[in-house]
């Protein structure tokens, strides 16, 4: 590669990064379209076309820049969330019931869909389909910002009114973004099952020690280390009677960025899920003092570092996608692609709430809120992740159609639901006005 035209690349992010999101607020245009738009005729000009943008022979720098990417928007999205939830509260867990059901219901079911789809009538071998199901499955932090609720306490008309400290008024918002926040950790084991199944074999010689380590294990480690790490970063930032380290005194927003490194390295050191761990770090430090400004300046130093990172993502993704990455793309990745974006995703975020009545806990939750809710899982920077890690640690034969069915699900969606969002949300949102509307005059 060479490095002038990568700097090149790099600068041009950058720039954009400073001059383009006040430009897509003032004109309403979806960010994450407008970038791989952007990057595919980059990807075209001669000057970038011998860009080596190949991710299989870059795997370790695109799963490392993925990764980042990730981290930064997960903390992100655990220090915006309004709602509370504590252990020791069964209603704060209630509350949080659209979550558990999209976790528990709809985000296996993607996994068996997509798997059994590739590997029975398409084919595949039973790791790569697997993989491909883990990979898709989670709904991205980090390009479902339309979504998504906005930062700590935006949502407050009155930041004084406990009534408002939780964020109810937006069931959907609220659904995508903790969904989004803790279905990227939930796909690791899964992940790691298709790891398995292509270097050791079959199930029999691993699925005990999978079950016991991969998918309890190490998520009890994350979340253990994530509350604990949040809940040390989150006494010394408001309750230190040193000064100095009194963060919210000092104002010191980069607090933030030093939580995420810390939570995810000692996570992954102590053997847990990093991802899970960054979360409930950002969720615990929440928790303390939550009407307090420090929370938004926090949210705001990780939001512009995940603008950056995001930008320069999915440039490089839209350049190489003009670049080859699709070279492998065949009908069967296609209808995969498809069959998830447009009835396995839905269909199973359907049923994840098939059964569940309003009282018990999904007050204000209706019929437009649910279909909504299930529509609208963005593929994203998580499924690259995944990929580019999956490959670099274990042999899959079908590592570069993998990439061309990833990369390819990943730009449907980003165009497919950055065109449909604003028209879904506002069309719920007039639901939620006309109910409130009835019951006011009943």
């Amino acid at each position: 590669m060479n490095p002038a035209r990568f700097y090149l690349a790099l600068g041009l992010a950058l720039f954009l990064a400073v001059t383009l999101p006040p430009l897509f607020d003032r004109w309403r245009l979806n960010a994450p379209i407008v970038l791989v738009s952007l990057g595919l005729v980059l990807g075209l000009l001669p000057g970038f076309r011998e860009l080596d943008l190949d991710p299989v022979a870059h795997g370790e720098a695109v799963t490392r820049i993925s990764e980042f990417t990730v981290l930064v928007s997960l903390m992100g999205v655990g220090l915006a969330i309004d709602r509370p939830l504590s252990f020791r509260d069964r209603g704060s867990w209630r509350s949080w019931s659209p979550t558990w059901r999209l976790l528990g219901i709809a985000m296996p079911l993607c996994i068996g869909g997509v798997a059994l789809l590739a590997w029975g009538p398409m084919g595949v071998a039973a790791p790569a389909a697997l993989l491909l199901g883990a990979a898709l499955a989670p709904t991205d932090p980090v390009l479902a910002s339309d979504v998504q609720v906005g930062g700590p306490n935006e949502a407050q008309p009155e930041p004084d009114a406990e009534a408002a400290e939780v964020d109810e008024e937006d069931e959907v918002r609220f659904a995508l973004t903790s969904e989004a926040g803790l279905n990227d950790s939930l796909a690791f084991p899964f992940v790691h099952a298709a790891i398995l199944l292509a270097s050791v074999g079959a199930v029999s010689e691993w699925g005990a020690g999978w079950v016991a380590w991969e998918l309890v294990g190490k998520t009890v480690l994350g979340v253990a280390v994530g509350v604990a790490l949040g809940w040390v970063v989150a006494r010394l930032a408001f309750t230190a009677r040193a000064e100095e380290i009194r963060f919210a005194a000092t104002g010191e927003p980069l607090v933030a960025i030093a939580a995420l490194l810390a939570a995810y390295g000692l996570a992954e050191v102590c053997g847990g899920y990093g991802f899970l761990a960054v979360f409930t770090c950002a969720m615990a430090i929440r928790s303390f003092e939550r009407k307090s400004a420090y929370h938004h300046d926090m949210h705001e130093v990780i939001e512009r570092l995940e603008r950056l990172l995001t930008l320069v993502v999915l440039l490089l993704l839209g350049m190489a996608l003009t670049n080859g990455l699709l070279a492998h793309l065949d009908w069967r990745g296609v209808v995969l692609s498809l069959a998830l974006l447009l009835v396995i995703r839905p269909l199973a975020g359907v049923a994840s709430f098939v059964g569940h009545r309003r009282s018990r806990g999904l007050a204000g939750f209706d019929a437009r809120e649910r279909l909504v809710a299930a529509v609208y899982g963005v593929r994203g920077v998580g499924s690259i992740f995944y990929i580019g890690y999956a490959v670099t640690h274990a042999e899959f034969a079908e590592a570069r159609w993998l990439w061309s069915v990833i990369a390819f699900t990943v730009v449907v969606s980003v165009y497919l639901h950055g065109f449909t969002a604003p028209w879904a949300m506002g069309w719920q949102e007039r639901g939620e006005q006309s109910q409130r509307r009835a019951a006011s005059r009943s």
